[in-house]
């Protein structure tokens, strides 16, 4: 009987390790064959070229001179960073809650794996995946349509290759990476929802601080986050979001990682979000300024077959981080007070108005339909007007910018349009002119409502801030700052019947006051200019134009000498900075080097230069912009109200265009040259007084501002002072040593147009 029950069980036995060898032989042939994809019915796996260099998309980031970071280009919103960079509290917490035993196994946790049922029913929130296995899913996307064979469509089946080739990747991953760099991989790809990949981002986006800062319980929330980035949203749901957090701290008093007293003081703690902030392109430092290179950065990319919204270069701009703030601070603080002058100044009417200041009709309904919204009801009702126009009318809720903050209302998308016609608007640039660097860039009032930038997308009439090219092209051709010019009428006549144009001063009709070259333009005497013009042509003008820098088409007529051809404020600064920097036009550049992911300099940006004034030409055109301070009457006097005016030299001159439509100002200093445009949405909108609407009243005060708080920066100081002036400059400024020569004593002068030039234009 014993003989029996023995061989009974002896077969067994046999039986068991017959069928046991067989499961184990079949499991290594089934393993092997998902590992070389037999037959394509699994699904290739990555090879070990890539393994080995294992990449996942990165955002690339945009950097200041002064090493802040402004900005991502991304798809998804990662940022890297390394082991020692991480709070020991997220490392702490990550190993409690999904992987105890990760210093212990080698990829696969087989007791973990077969303990899957046992943690559902005692709720124990450890996965069975190991926080290498989560590496290999996220690195190589093993769950996508790349990865997938023939089989990857059996219902079961599908689900039990994934998680072979997850267990053999991360058995490679073990095979060729450390511990410390698995996890420094993993929390550097994992995802923790509100657009944030990676510890780094998420630690900015949900704490506002850097991941080596995060404590005990913020770093309990993040990784509880990973469970379900939209279940436990402390944003949506922070009652989940509270009992995860806690269960994740529970999970590290089970495991050493914290102790009891720890635990009951920091569990009732309530989760902050006060600092929750998710990174869009309408926020962050100088977003117009990211914007406009956006395009040549994608433009960039795109030759060299790069992808920047996932490569992870490294962009580093001349931007200086302190000096965009002020600016964006000075810009702020002046248009503030612009607007609420408008507002008031138009209380009860609407500014879009003919030039005899009567409301446009129809404007609100023509601005309509050029708007998105209108194009799309157009599509959706076709030619039926009235069901369009319904629509437009339709009040809606809907969120609108205030110089309050914004603001929560309901609105028609026409009463949207005549509310945001309302608004006046500002570009601002600041650059260095001795390098070409711009230093900041502001491109309107508010990049969320407001998109258009006003610095380099923005083109609008210069007025008298062109001026100095005129005056430039009379100095380059043997004038003197001392010259005396008489202040009479000129008349340009047209030989196509056109009416004869003799441009006023901005202060009524010529003085027939003899003054000098300085002094006309300092005071911004319009006369004068349009003496010069007729002296050198429009052509010649033009031709200065283009060496300064100018781009913009110009049209070569009288009114050019008044600034009446659109230009940017991104040109008009060059062209401003090669009399600061010694005739040396330099082209204004905004990006020094790109970086790949890995340090690596993949291109340098080196200045662009052309000699376009002689050095003594260059010098004597700052004397002249030193004169709208110095000379009787001068257009920046308003400046002395700014403590940096009374302590350097400086240069500037306002603008102002038909009907105060434009405002600008540009003042330079040997260090910075900055310039500011301040108008409404269209021509038609605008001020209509000088007191008001003068380039020195709308845009001077932000250069003042700005110029104040730069210069009481002790670590942006101006660093020069006074302007630099050539060793040997042949000719004297003092006017007293001067020989006057007046061009003509002749009161009436005439020019006659070419027969294709419209004359049309007077331009205050």
């Amino acid at each position: 009987m014993v003989q029996l029950e023995k061989g009974k069980y002896g077969r067994l036995i046999k039986v068991t390790w017959i069928f046991f060898s067989a499961a184990l032989a079949l499991f290594l042939f089934y393993a092997y064959a998902v590992s070389i994809n037999f037959m394509g019915l699994f699904g290739a796996l990555p090879d070990l070229k890539f393994l080995e260099n294992p990449k996942n998309d990165l955002a690339s980031e945009l950097y200041s001179a002064d090493g802040v970071l402004m900005g991502k280009y991304f798809t998804s919103n990662r940022s890297p960073v390394e082991y020692e960079q991480i709070s020991p509290n997220v490392i702490n917490a990550l190993l409690a809650t999904e992987d105890a035993r990760f210093e212990k196994h080698s990829g696969i946790d087989f007791k973990g794996t077969f303990a899957i049922a046992w943690s559902v029913l005692t709720l124990d929130p450890r996965g069975s995946s190991t926080i290498t296995q989560q590496l290999a899913k996220n690195l190589f996307n093993t769950r996508g349509k790349d990865y997938r064979g023939s089989l990857g469509g059996v219902p079961g089946l599908n689900m039990l290759i994934i998680k072979t080739k997850e267990w053999i990747m991360a058995i490679k991953l073990e095979k060729n990476y450390t511990k410390k760099e698995i996890i420094k991989m993993y929390l550097n790809t994992v995802p923790f929802g509100s657009n944030a990949y990676g510890i780094s981002t998420a630690a900015k986006t949900f704490f506002g601080k850097k991941a080596s800062d995060l404590t005990t319980e913020e770093a309990a929330l993040l990784v509880g986050i990973v469970k379900g980035t939209s279940y436990y949203s402390p944003i949506y749901h922070p009652n989940r979001a509270l009992e995860r957090r806690n269960v994740v701290l529970g999970q590290m008093v089970k495991y050493g990682y914290l102790s009891s007293d720890k635990y009951s003081e920091l569990k009732t703690k309530p989760i902050d979000m006060t600092k929750y902030a998710v990174e869009n392109h309408n926020k962050g430092s100088a977003p117009y300024f990211r914007e406009v290179i956006r395009g040549f950065l994608y433009k960039w990319a795109k030759a060299r077959g790069i992808d920047l919204d996932t490569e992870g270069l490294k962009i580093y701009t001349t931007i200086d981080s302190k000096m965009q703030k002020y600016a964006e601070e000075s810009v702020t603080e002046n248009m503030k007070d612009q607007q609420k002058k408008f507002f008031a100044h138009w209380k009860g009417r609407n500014p879009w108005i003919t030039e005899d200041y009567k409301e446009i009709p129809g404007y609100v309904e023509r601005e309509a339909k050029k708007t998105g919204r209108f194009k799309q009801l157009k599509k959706q009702y076709e030619d039926n007007e009235a069901a369009i126009w319904k629509e437009m009318n339709q009040p809606v809720k809907m969120k609108v910018f205030s110089w309050n903050g914004e603001k929560d209302t309901t609105l028609s998308p026409m009463d949207s349009i005549r509310y945001y016609k309302h608004f006046l608007h500002t570009g601002f640039m600041s650059m260095d002119p001795n390098t070409g660097h711009v230093k900041a860039w502001v491109g309107g009032i508010d990049f969320k409502h407001f998109k258009y930038d006003h610095v380099m997308q923005g083109k609008r009439q210069p007025g008298s801030s062109f001026k100095p090219i005129v005056y430039a092209t009379a100095i380059d051709n043997g004038y003197h700052p001392c010259q005396e010019v008489l202040d009479a009428p000129v008349t340009f006549a047209s030989d196509i019947g056109g009416e004869p144009w003799t441009p006023n001063n901005s202060d009524g009709p010529p003085s027939y006051e003899r003054m000098t070259l300085r002094r006309a333009m300092g005071r911004s005497i319009n006369t004068i200019s349009a003496k010069l013009m007729q002296e050198f042509g429009p052509n010649r003008v033009v031709d200065y134009a283009k060496r300064l820098g100018i781009k913009s088409p110009l049209e070569p007529v009288p009114s050019l000498c008044l600034g009446t051809s659109p230009v940017s404020v991104y040109e008009l600064l060059g062209a401003y900075s090669t009399f600061v920097n010694g005739g040396i036009w330099t082209k204004p550049m905004f990006i020094t080097r790109i970086e790949n992911r890995y340090g690596e300099v993949i291109e340098s940006f080196p200045p662009t230069t052309v000699e376009a004034l002689s050095e003594e030409t260059a010098y004597l055109m700052v004397h002249m912009l030193q004169g709208a301070l110095q000379e009787e009457g001068g257009t920046a006097q308003g400046l002395f109200r700014y403590k940096m005016a009374r302590t350097n030299e400086i240069g500037g001159k306002t603008g102002t265009t038909q009907n105060y439509s434009d405002g600008w100002f540009v003042g330079v200093t040997q260090d910075l040259v900055t310039g500011v445009w301040v108008g409404g949405d269209d021509m038609s909108i605008h001020f209509r007084s000088m007191s008001l609407g003068q380039g020195g009243r709308m845009a001077l005060p932000a250069w003042g501002i700005y110029m104040d708080k730069v210069a009481s920066d002790p670590n942006l100081g101006l660093k020069n002072s006074k302007f630099r002036r050539p060793k040997n400059l042949p000719v004297s400024l003092n006017c007293d040593d001067y020989n006057t020569v007046a061009p003509s004593d002749s009161t009436q002068q005439q020019y006659v147009a070419p027969s294709t030039v419209s004359t049309d234009e007077g331009i205050l």
